[in-house]
């Protein structure tokens, strides 16, 4: 974890440097590689390292995020005793933007850590606005 959030795990700054980190990263793909690392790894390890075997980098990028968002998906359906996919919808467009973000060479670092901030919690904030209205016009078609 020294890579992803500067100090080992349990240590106390460790929250605090991952927010720092991934808040300030200089575009929204480097965000996700600073946020929850414990679990990125495993996801990268598990499900995107397997799915670029069978899939070009981007679509296995695209897979690893629903696939993240469907275990969030059984969360909710383990709480709730009904489904949901809000989160599958919700962290694919969250993938597409962090396609977009390399695609572009998105690169914010010259911006003060605030306003690359704002930029990523923009993004989060949008998509999430974004999978909230799809998942209700699907609930309202199905």
């Amino acid at each position: 974890m020294l890579k992803r959030n500067g100090v080992p795990i349990g240590h106390p700054g460790a929250l605090r440097n991952m927010l720092y980190r991934s808040l300030g990263a200089k575009n929204f793909g480097v965000f996700w590689q600073y946020w929850n690392p414990i679990f990125g790894y495993c996801l990268g390890r598990y499900v995107f390292r397997p799915a670029k075997q069978h899939l070009p980098p981007g679509p296995a990028l695209v897979f690893t995020f629903v696939f993240c968002g469907l275990l969030h998906d059984l969360v909710v359906l383990a709480i709730r005793w009904r489904p949901s996919y809000f989160f599958m919808i919700w962290f694919m467009f969250m993938a597409i933007g962090v396609l977009i973000a390399r695609w572009f060479k998105h690169d914010l670092s010259a911006l003060p850590w605030l306003l690359r901030a704002v930029y990523n919690l923009s993004y989060i904030g949008l998509t999430f606005y974004t999978a909230t209205y799809v998942d209700y016009a699907f609930r309202i078609m199905f």
